[in-house]
């Protein structure tokens, strides 16, 4: 189900916006402000003196000086509106709960789709921008074994592994996350911006902790990496250069303790030069889904929701699941074949959707969400 959200406009969100703006406060910096001042709206009018008592220095005290000197932060939080986007903050009930646990977690978040209680199943699937076929591949196989067992597949919305890993699972209706370096009005690369709506509108989210204008530069992408990483139950590198910005996702893996798994390369290739010294160096080696799922222990959790999945707790329910697949259905279309009245079936079928069984895929169209945990990637 997707989770509930607090109104975008509540009376603390623009200052979690506001101190987002301000260059040289990062998440220590917020959590000390928090601390001494208990609520964000008192800090964003702390004076010089009581910012350099908590440990500010001259050059953060003057960045917060000078954006509330020019900062609207109702125009700001007005703006993130009309795009369309919501905010979650550490507070919100919907942050990601193991991006959450990791240390620096962004404070505020950038959201443009939905996330739901399933993605916290979620694995990432990054690699380089110049694939082999056998990336491609191999990409397209693990994804698709994924999907198939429920799980949300995590990338960078790069060209390359990132570009096939979320399409694949856009074409096997499956949920997948793309997390920008970029703010979500510029979105990049713009060969990827169809992609990009698909996701957001139905499929998933886009996630970014840049504010609207904030262009897609080097220097983002590190810290972009490190929300991939912590989104997810383990990082999966399927082809990766000597120095790919995909063995920084696995490093951040690496220290907050998720899980690193890489896909074996011809030795001659620069494409897998990477993933083979992830190997050498104690990444669990994968040549089948079964090797992430038997790992990540996904193969259990995923038997027992399809088991919770399988029964219906009353009669409505019952009478539209068994008119519900993998396929889209149409709501008119399931009034007809059941006969059951138009608000019954509508607000049974919220109820389905809010206990994860089933899924509203837009234009009121539903499909059972249904993993198959007996799936295997073609050997």
């Amino acid at each position: 189900m997707a989770y509930r959200h607090q109104p975008v406009m509540s009376a603390e969100l623009k200052y979690w916006l506001g101190f987002n703006l301000v260059k040289g406060i990062g998440p220590a910096k917020l959590q000390a402000l928090r601390d001494y001042y208990g609520a964000l709206d008192a800090a964003w009018q702390a004076t010089p003196l009581q910012l350099e008592k908590i440990g500010f220095d001259q050059r953060a005290i003057n960045s917060l000086l000078e954006a509330r000197r020019t900062l609207d932060l109702d125009a700001e939080l007005a703006r993130v509106e009309k795009r369309g986007l919501r905010l979650l903050t550490w507070d919100s009930p919907e942050y990601p709960p193991y991006l959450r646990e990791v240390p620096n977690s962004p404070p505020l978040l950038y959201m443009w789709g939905n996330l739901e209680e399933g993605d916290r199943l979620a694995v990432a699937v990054v690699g380089t921008r110049r694939l082999t076929v056998y990336g491609r591949q191999v990409t397209r196989d693990l994804v698709t074994g994924l999907v198939m067992n429920g799980v949300t597949i995590v990338s960078g919305l790069a060209l390359g592994i990132d570009a096939v890993a979320h399409k694949t699972a856009l074409e096997l209706n499956g949920r997948t996350i793309a997390v920008l370096g970029s703010g979500l009005d510029s979105i990049y690369p713009s060969e990827n911006r169809q992609m990009a709506q698909q996701i957001a509108q139905g499929n998933g989210a886009l996630l970014s902790e840049y504010g609207l204008g904030v262009q897609p530069d080097a220097k983002n992408f590190p810290p972009r990496n490190r929300v991939i990483s912590g989104l997810s139950l383990g990082t999966i590198v399927i082809e990766a250069g000597e120095r790919s910005g995909a063995l920084i996702t696995a490093n951040f893996a690496l220290e907050q303790g998720r899980e690193v798994f890489a896909v074996p390369g011809n030795i001659t290739s620069p494409s897998s030069k990477g993933t083979n010294r992830l190997i050498q160096q104690g990444a669990k080696l994968v040549s089948s889904v079964d090797d992430v799922l038997d790992e990540l222990n996904l193969k259990l959790v995923v038997e027992q929701t399809v088991a919770q999945l399988a029964l219906p707790e009353t009669a409505e329910e019952a009478a539209l699941m068994a008119h519900l697949s993998g396929q889209p259905i149409h709501i008119d279309e399931l009034c007809r074949i059941t006969s059951l009245p138009a608000g019954l079936v509508s607000s049974t079928l919220t109820m389905m959707e809010l206990k994860g069984m089933i899924r509203q895929i837009g234009g009121m169209n539903y499909t059972l969400r249904e993993p198959d945990p007996t799936y295997k990637i073609n050997d």
